[in-house]
């Protein structure tokens, strides 16, 4: 049994899984991926699909799991960008094969 923020999970794939599961944490991984850091208007332009106010709870989950690092500079109007930690750039071949898999999915789809 593993215990993560209060939660109990039973297997290690279960924590990963809740960790990265979510509609946008492995896009906004990707995104970190190549190119980083990035403030929050521009993963807002990179994900127009998305609300600000789910972007930010992603992002705060993410940084609850330290998949990613928040840096606030203390400048009038505040800055803030964000990167992936070490954990987080492990990701790499994870995400990458999610992609990929992506691709030959929609290839699939298009071939029927």
């Amino acid at each position: 049994m593993i215990v993560h923020k209060g939660k109990e999970f039973h297997t290690n794939k279960d924590l990963a899984l809740s960790v990265i599961g979510g509609r946008w944490k492995i896009a906004v991984v990707w995104a970190l991926l190549h190119q980083s850091p990035l403030r929050l208007s521009e993963l807002q332009k990179i994900f127009p699909d998305i609300n600000q106010r789910m972007l930010i709870r992603q992002l705060r989950e993410l940084e609850e799991d330290q998949v990613i690092h928040r840096t606030v500079y203390p400048v009038v109007p505040p800055k803030v960008d964000y990167q992936l930690t070490e954990i987080g750039q492990s990701l790499e071949p994870v995400v990458t094969a999610i992609c990929d898999w992506g691709d030959t999915f929609h290839d699939f789809l298009n071939s029927n």
